[in-house]
Order: structure tokens, then C-alpha cells, then sequence
């Protein structure tokens, strides 16, 4: 076996990836098959099995992957700002950022309840969450589980209600502010 043939199936991983996130995106999960994954990437369906049990581990890769880039972002704004407030501010910002720059995503990742896809998600889902519960207490004190829920509704539903009304996060930035302003108001920061 040549060294470099990981490598091409990890290329070749990514093109099914890639054009199965076009399909999902633009189609419901049940529309999606793959065979026409397949037919995209100019190979069999047959071969994609190789790399995806299933339509179902397939949708779950993506959603994986999209949930992963949220949480590299959420660390890399942690690292933007020295104060509790701050960090606090800015991560709920990034995620209303996030929400609106990639809506279709957004919405498959939080949003999908088809009964198989919406399982897939909701795995996901439940990881970056516990994420976000462990960050949200480490810069507010005594914080209850229950209002950590509502603080992580709060940025969630301020998404789900700009998805569709605006093209991007820019244009609901000001309002995006005020909210996170409004929010802080409702949280007792770690000022230790």
C-alpha cells in the first residue's frame, strides 16, 4: 500500500463531505440519497460506504463537523478577552454571529426534527451544549442550571427568530448588542 493512499481517501472523505453538505443544505434529509451524493462526487454509491455506514452517519459527520467549528470558534473567543463580562459578552455574540452567517447550518444543526436526522443532531446538539453550560459557569457565579438553559435560549431564539429576515449577522448587529446587553443584565458575572 502506497504511503499516500490514506491521504486521497481523506481528500476523497472530504469531496463526499462536501457535496453532501450541498445536498442537505438545499434539500430535506429524506430527499437526500446516496446515490445522488454519488453521482455529485462522480463515483458509485457503492463506494461512499467505504467511508459512511450510511445516509444517516453520513448527516451526522457533517453535523459533527459544523458543531465542532462552533466550539473552535466559542475557544478562540475566549481567548479575545480577559474580563468574565467580557468573554461572556463576546461568546454570546459569536454564537448569534455564527446562527446568522450560516443559517441553513443553523438550522439542520438545531432546528432538524425528522425523526432520523433529528436524533443525529440532537447528539451533537447535546455535546456543544454541555460546552457551553461548562463556560457559562466558569465566568458567572452561583449560576443554576436552569438559567444557564435560559441564557443559552435567549442567544438561540434571538437566532431562530432573524434566520429568514436577514441575509447575514451584520445586519442585525446592533439589535444582536442590545440583546446580549439585555441578557448580561439577568447574570451575575465572576468578578473573582
Amino acid at each position: 500500500m502506497s504511503p499516500r493512499r490514506p491521504i486521497a481517501e481523506e481528500l476523497r472523505k472530504d469531496k463526499i463531505i462536501y457535496a453532501a453538505r450541498v445536498q442537505f443544505l438545499n434539500k430535506d434529509f429524506r430527499q437526500v440519497s446516496m446515490r445522488s451524493i454519488g453521482a455529485d462526487v462522480k463515483c458509485s454509491h457503492s463506494a461512499l460506504y467505504h467511508h459512511f455506514k450510511n445516509k444517516a452517519d453520513l448527516f451526522y459527520a457533517i453535523v459533527e463537523k459544523d458543531f465542532s467549528d462552533l466550539n473552535r470558534l466559542i475557544e478562540k473567543t475566549l481567548q479575545e478577552a480577559s474580563e468574565p463580562e467580557e468573554k461572556l459578552s463576546l461568546l454570546l455574540l459569536r454564537f448569534i454571529e455564527f446562527g446568522l452567517n450560516n443559517q441553513r447550518q443553523y438550522e439542520i444543526m438545531f432546528l432538524t426534527r425528522n425523526s432520523e436526522a433529528g436524533r443525529l443532531s440532537q447528539r451533537a446538539a447535546s455535546n456543544s451544549y454541555q460546552h457551553f453550560t461548562e463556560i457559562v459557569r466558569t465566568l458567572t457565579d452561583d449560576v443554576k442550571p436552569d438559567e444557564i438553559l435560559s441564557v443559552f435560549l435567549s442567544v438561540h431564539g434571538f437566532v431562530t427568530h432573524y434566520c429568514g429576515n436577514v441575509q447575514s449577522f451584520q445586519e442585525a448587529e446592533k439589535a444582536a448588542e442590545k440583546h446580549v446587553e439585555f441578557v448580561l443584565k439577568c447574570v451575575k458575572i465572576n468578578r473573582s
